[in-house]
């Protein structure tokens, strides 16, 4: 989605979808709703075509849940047969053969989506990397790439589908009867692009009761829409024509100019990202659905495990939910808890758990962002800060403690967010460049040619950017995070002024939309931005 298509999916579509939704009799507000989001989807497709991986998608998840709730009903129709017939010796038996069968259906429909997935966004880059070590080696290959479209949203509505089914599987919610609202859950129009990631206990009850609105919502919906508008067209889209024509040209730049760019396109995503999703967010808030939370004012974090709590925060809970606790409850990692707890100590044992549990989290991290090599050194980057951030908690805690300085001190807590932002801007460098030969360059470039002149002698003025566009990303940045650092205290500002007296909830919504008015990136020479995450 381009920026010229976001606003014509606030200006034209939503209104008119809220307009007919308010029409619809409420029992039928659903079917609206997915009405809408299959136009949406529609709308957005390079090709129509690719709407059948989405249908797939649906199917699979829909009928694999099926599945799971007939093996569940079964089972508890045996339970009873066997009590009434024989007591309940047989019991732990049923059990056991009924959780071996669901569990590989689950198993089943998991492979089916992930195949799918893994077949689309990583078959051109295994086929790469496989040429890669043929050439190395002297060998010819005769491999090569093919033209894959990837649908939009896939890696998206794949997440929330294994989710569903997992929780199926588990137990925590029944599954839906209806093949209809199963496809509203997986495709609704505001979160298909770039989530956030729900589960089924988050927003299905919401979406299938079709209840009118309050006047809050409307209020803090558009708030939040605004809001949103203004992080990506006043920041993001200024600071993208700078972070392209460094990233894409950046051996002719120096070690300052990288370092510039790195901390540019940090805030970048983060503006282009949290502001998409406060689009999002804004835009269920109209018809009455609180979707979750997918940023908590991450750059306050003061380590980088807590930025990863606050920063995309519904990835890292379903990373959490279906990869970190299975994996921590494993017979792998139960069998090292006893060896570890008798030959190697308390504190090595849980250092090794943490890794055996965090390691598939943070591979899988990176592999879901694409196809390249810089993703998943990525993924590895935090892991690896991660575990030794673990590694030296104890070592601290002591040094602190010896030398009576308080873990909640001004200055110690200043310290520990500096060093998270180096640690941020580091990664999103890898992150951002075209390759990890391509970010190891750059990353060196800054150490071996740090030019400090080119912050004041006019270089960052040749990059895209008039004096005017870094006062706007300055005074913007400001503004972001005052507001960031009011909802870190308070709590969320559009409810509280969603609530308030009239004049200021139409102050705010002026203000907001002037300040698009006159602030956001447009006119000659501008270029509409896609969005970033949309590509993953």
């Amino acid at each position: 989605m381009t920026t010229f298509q976001l606003i014509l999916y606030i200006l034209i579509f939503l209104p008119l979808c809220l307009l007919f939704y308010r029409l619809t009799p409420q029992k039928h507000r659903w079917k609206a709703l997915l009405g809408f989001s299959i136009i949406f989807y529609l709308m957005l497709c390079r090709e129509l075509s690719l709407i059948l991986y989405l249908a797939g998608a649906v199917l699979i998840t829909h009928y694999i849940g099926i599945w799971l709730a007939w093996l569940q009903s079964e089972e508890q129709r045996e339970i009873r047969e066997s009590a009434d017939s024989a007591g309940k010796s047989r019991e732990k038996e049923i059990r056991s053969r009924y959780r071996t069968r669901a569990r590989g259906v689950l198993a089943f429909g998991v492979l089916l989506l992930l195949s799918i997935l893994a077949g689309l966004k990583y078959y051109n880059f295994l086929i790469r990397t496989l040429s890669e070590i043929l050439n190395g080696a002297g060998l010819s290959s005769s491999l090569s790439e093919i033209r894959i479209l990837l649908p939009l949203g896939i890696s998206f509505y794949t997440l929330q589908a294994i989710g569903y089914m997992a929780d199926v599987y588990w137990g925590r919610i029944k599954a839906e009867p209806s093949l209809a609202k199963t496809a509203l859950f997986l495709m609704f129009f505001p979160q298909i692009i770039e989530g956030p990631i729900c589960r089924h206990s988050d927003t299905a009850e919401m979406l299938y009761a079709g209840k009118t609105p309050e006047r809050t919502d409307f209020t803090a919906g558009y708030i939040r829409i605004f809001w949103g508008l203004f992080k990506k067209l006043v920041i993001a889209d200024r600071l993208a024509l700078l972070v392209s024509q460094v990233f894409d040209d950046y051996r002719d730049y120096s070690g300052v100019v990288v370092a510039v760019s790195a901390v540019a396109y940090t805030i970048q995503l983060y503006m282009e990202f949290s502001g998409f999703i406060d689009i999002v967010i804004g835009s269920g808030r109209l018809f009455g659905i609180r979707l979750p939370e997918n940023f908590r004012q991450p750059f306050c974090s003061q380590s980088a495990a807590e930025f990863w709590r606050r920063w995309h925060i519904t990835l890292g809970v379903w990373f959490k939910s279906y990869i970190f606790y299975p994996v921590s409850v494993s017979g792998t990692v139960k069998r090292w808890n006893q060896y570890g707890r008798k030959h190697a100590g308390k504190y090595l044992t849980r250092l090794v758990t943490s890794a055996l549990a965090l390691f598939p989290v943070w591979l899988c991290n990176g592999l879901w962002h694409g196809d390249r090599w810089s993703y998943i050194f990525y993924g590895m980057y935090y892991f690896t800060l991660i575990i030794l951030g673990t590694a030296i908690e104890p070592v601290r805690d002591r040094v602190l403690s010896a030398c009576h300085i308080s873990a909640d001190s001004i200055w110690l807590r200043s310290f520990r967010i500096l060093k998270t932002w180096l640690i941020i801007f580091t990664g999103e460098l890898f992150f951002r460049a075209d390759g990890l030969k391509a970010g190891i360059h750059m990353f060196r470039s800054i150490f071996r040619d740090f030019d400090i002149g080119n912050l004041w002698d006019g270089t960052l003025l040749n990059l895209g950017m008039s004096p005017a566009d870094f006062a706007a990303v300055i005074a913007g940045c400001i503004i972001v995070a005052a507001v960031g650092h009011i909802r870190e205290h308070s709590g969320s500002i559009s409810t509280r002024i969603a609530g308030s007296s009239l004049p200021l909830r139409w102050g705010v919504c002026y203000a907001l939309l002037f300040a698009l008015l006159l602030f956001a990136a447009y006119g000659d020479g501008y270029q509409a931005i896609d969005l970033i995450y949309a590509g993953f």
